[in-house]
């Protein structure tokens, strides 16, 4: 059974841009879907693929997937989890796609990267209302020491970089919360990746990113999923990746029809 965001966390997320749902998953499914990441990772170095990206992780002990969807099925079912969806659907209503889901492990001596809004990122400002959200799913505790996400309390409010103060920074403090957890962040708040400052203890985060259906994903799903998971995949969740044939005008509102002429007229 689905776990529902309580009121109080839906109030929290309208007024502050964020909260935590805990308990989503059980310890034990934290574990296997960690487990999961792991192999994915192992798999994805032996393909050949890049889990640094330079210029946006500050050293080699930032480790990222970023193929999820395509590489386990374990992960499209936690993108479509339900408890998310509903966290997503208080966001942005029922019209959004799936923009990207991609994992960051922050390993022991693993630093902070730039300070940074998501909606900043696929939309020009000025940001008058939220786009996008990100579900943080917490497979490990994350805390401050071990690298928790950073984030600005309040800062879903600025709509420019010109509100964006110098000594921003200053103000970030950590998401905390237990594994299983999901940490939801709606696309303006400012926030970063923490440090790990901890001597042996992985912090592993999954961010499910979802925004409003006319914006462009930053995953051009056409091109990386693999043909043999498109049979896999319902109605719905080709609709949220861009994947059937109508585009956005499956999100349309419909036409509105002009009043037709009456005899009398």
């Amino acid at each position: 059974m689905a776990v529902q965001p309580s009121q109080s966390a839906k109030a929290q997320l309208a007024e502050e841009g964020w909260c935590v749902i805990p308990d989503v998953l059980t310890p034990a499914a934290a574990k296997d879907a960690l487990d999961h990441l792991w192999a994915l990772h192992e798999s994805n170095v032996r393909d050949g693929a890049y889990r640094v990206v330079p210029g946006l992780d500050p050293n080699e002990q930032n480790v990222r997937v970023y193929n999820l969807i395509q590489g386990d099925p374990l992960f499209r079912q936690l993108i479509q989890n339900e408890t998310a969806l509903e966290a997503v659907r208080a966001v942005l209503g029922e019209k959004f796609i799936i923009s990207n889901f991609t994992a960051n492990i922050a390993r022991p001596g693993s630093g902070s990267m730039a300070l940074h809004s998501d909606q900043s990122l696929v939309a020009p400002e000025p940001w008058l209302q939220p786009w996008s959200v990100n579900i943080i799913w917490c497979l490990t505790d994350a805390y401050f020491e071990n690298g928790a996400t950073m984030f600005i309390p309040g800062s879903h409010a600025w709509k420019s970089h010109a509100e964006v103060p110098p000594d921003a920074g200053k103000q970030l403090r950590a998401f905390e919360a237990k594994a299983g957890s999901i940490v939801v962040m709606e696309g303006r708040v400012w926030h970063t990746s923490g440090a790990n400052i901890t001597k042996d203890q992985d912090r592993a985060l999954l961010f499910g990113y979802y925004s409003a259906a006319f914006l462009r994903p930053q995953t051009n799903w056409a091109l990386t999923l693999p043909p043999e998971i498109w049979p896999e995949l319902s109605p719905q969740m080709l609709t949220w990746l861009g994947l059937e044939a109508l585009g956005n005008r499956a999100f349309s509102r419909g036409f509105i029809l002009p009043p037709q002429p009456t005899e009398t007229q």
